[in-house]
């Protein structure tokens, strides 16, 4: 049990680190559905950081800044992964989506068109892309997720230094590495932007010369291209 001087202790500890729970909040939120608040991702990097408080062990050699960082990043993850964004529908669409994109994939031997992929649908370009931007919104770091679910040449140095490095295994990373360099060059390019240098999609318009909303469509379309390499491999 905590004594009145460690529980005080352990509230300096907690005031002292916010500014860096409120920096995590804010630079997942603007890469988020608007729907998402920013005092829900704060208050889950706050238990986040209680527990790491409660589990640091400065003798394995990490420093504390390190450790709660992660442990952080990580709370507002979890938080983000136990809600359930699509639609059951959109979501059905969303691995017709996957299978067409990879069914193509081996028949081709290349990474198909918009067009090709919305005709293997039975849909015209208007309406594919209407549906990825509706997959989009319910996208929610799905780096993390592709990861996750088992599965970067372009930036795959960088990545190494990122907290995402600490999440995944060195199979797994590598598999990614080699589905990205598969990708379209305008959607490597996207990739890179989003999860290296961390724009947001409206800057990433501004560099690519499209709208937002098609920055949303081109975001959809390079993890369905990711999750179908991979699903193939």
């Amino acid at each position: 049990m905590y004594t009145a001087q460690g529980k005080m202790q352990q509230q300096s500890q907690i005031e002292a680190y916010l500014p860096m729970v409120r920096r995590h909040a804010l630079a997942l939120q603007v890469r988020l559905p608007a729907g998402v608040d920013t005092d829900d991702l704060i208050q889950a990097g706050v238990v986040g950081l209680i527990e790491a408080l409660g589990r640091y062990d400065a003798s394995q050699g990490t420093q504390l800044t390190t450790f709660a960082s992660q442990r952080v990043r990580g709370a507002m993850l979890d938080e983000l992964r136990s809600r359930d964004w699509l639609p059951r529908s959109v979501r059905r669409q969303s691995r017709a989506v996957d299978e067409a994109t990879r069914e193509l994939q081996q028949q081709l031997g290349r990474a198909p068109e918009e067009h090709e992929i919305a005709a293997a649908l039975d849909m015209d370009l208007s309406t594919y892309r209407r549906l990825l931007g509706d997959i989009n919104n319910g996208l929610l770091m799905p780096f993390e997720e592709l990861l996750a679910d088992g599965g970067e040449h372009h930036f795959s140095e960088q990545v190494s230094a990122t907290p995402l490095a600490e999440l995944i295994s060195d199979e797994r990373r590598g598999a990614l590495v080699d589905a990205i360099a598969e990708l379209p060059e305008r959607e490597k390019l996207l990739m890179a932007l989003y999860y290296q240098e961390e724009l947001n999609l409206k800057e990433i318009g501004a560099v690519l010369g499209v709208s937002e909303s098609r920055v949303c469509q081109l975001h959809s379309q390079a993890v369905s291209r990711l999750r179908g390499w991979l699903a193939g491999h």
